[in-house]
């Protein structure tokens, strides 16, 4: 064969393979284009505006975590939030906008999260994170509480669980598990077949590690954001794709994006090795709400169950349609459950008001 030929054939691959991907990417900003069209009801939320009074916690191994307090300062019932991975405070916008009138709120980002400090990889624990959690109860809530956690943060409070069981039933009267999970998250199959399910775990922590390891490089790739980074998020953090809204999917991508990406590699391995499962039966002195969407492909509705399975007295909430981000995807089914349990944290302070005065 001629070289010429050759090249001509080398030539028409390659142009072929460009012309693909030319009109895969084409494909793709059609895709988005038409999503960023559509009627878009929450376009002027101020997402990431709400302030509360900024507060620095500096924890005990001297890492600065950073916090802010809400809401009535005479309130006599304290919330106090806990993001999930890759997210921050802001994560709770709709949360905060429900309560800030009501209720004394606590919001703060974990280690390595949003405003909070850096701190090596050997610290980035869940069990650093329950620490952390008790120093931001010291801190920050004179009296009764209760603990709202999403994913990681619904993790944190089992961690605390694990460490202080004395707090809950006195201090801390009430617990919000919401799409998180006790352990076993290294089993995730993702929707995908078995042995593809199986493969990707076999591979992941490496990849992550080695993501870790050339993370500024890799971050100054994804500063920009892109329309591929929305459309997987669209596909993995929310349920009903076709209705959820493009600024809140813009939102949780800024969010997961100012996380570095060697902070998610180096809190990766915690979370594969979460196991509090054990802890469980110390959540059980108060009343508890456990929320988790039933297309949640990350903590998947069988994680809720079998927490719910360790803690009998909860009452779990499925929500129709709603993926992981379930806290921004369906604000008000889950604002309501924080409202009940709020309600039954209300409840059983008078009974038990009622029983101190009788006896």
């Amino acid at each position: 064969m001629s070289r010429r030929r050759r090249v001509g054939i080398a030539g028409a691959i390659v142009g072929t393979a460009s012309a693909g991907l030319a009109a895969a990417a084409l494909a793709k900003r059609y895709a988005v284009g038409r999503i960023r069209v559509r009627p878009d009801l929450e376009a002027s939320e101020p997402f990431g505006e709400l302030r509360g009074r900024p507060v620095t916690v500096k924890t005990s191994d001297g890492v600065e975590l950073y916090a802010e307090v809400d809401g009535p300062e005479d309130a006599p019932l304290t919330v106090v939030f806990c993001h999930g991975y890759t997210l921050n405070l802001d994560s709770w916008h709709y949360q905060r906008q429900a309560l800030r009138d009501t209720h004394r709120l606590v919001f703060w980002d974990q280690r390595c999260h949003g405003r909070s400090a850096r701190t090596s990889a050997e610290d980035c624990t869940i069990d650093r994170l329950g620490a952390d959690l008790a120093e931001i109860l010291k801190a920050l809530v004179p009296g009764p509480c209760v603990l709202i956690g999403h994913s990681m943060g619904g993790m944190t409070v089992m961690a605390l669980a694990d460490s202080h069981p004395e707090l809950f039933g006195a201090k801390i009267r009430g617990v919000a598990l919401i799409s998180t999970s006790a352990g076993k998250l290294a089993e995730l199959t993702l929707g995908l077949p078995a042995l593809i399910s199986k493969a990707v775990h076999l591979v992941a922590p490496a990849t992550v590690s080695v993501l870790g390891r050339r993370g500024a490089l890799v971050d100054r790739g994804r500063q920009a954001g892109n329309d591929v980074s929305f459309l997987v998020l669209r596909f993995f953090g929310f349920g009903d794709s076709s209705s959820v809204s493009p600024t809140v999917v813009d939102f949780a991508e800024s969010m997961i994006r100012s996380t570095p990406t060697d902070v998610i590699a180096d809190f990766y391995p915690a979370l594969m090795s979460h196991d509090k499962l054990a802890a469980l039966h110390v959540l059980d002195k108060v009343p508890a709400e456990i929320v988790v969407g039933d297309k949640d492909w990350l903590t998947p509705p069988d994680h809720s169950k079998a927490i719910n399975a360790g803690l009998p007295s909860a009452r779990l909430t499925e929500i129709q349609g709603a993926s992981h981000l379930v806290l921004l995807e369906k604000p008000a089914e889950v604002n309501d459950a924080i409202a009940e349990l709020l309600r039954r944290v209300q409840d059983a302070g008078a009974a038990g008001a009622v029983e101190g005065r009788a006896g």
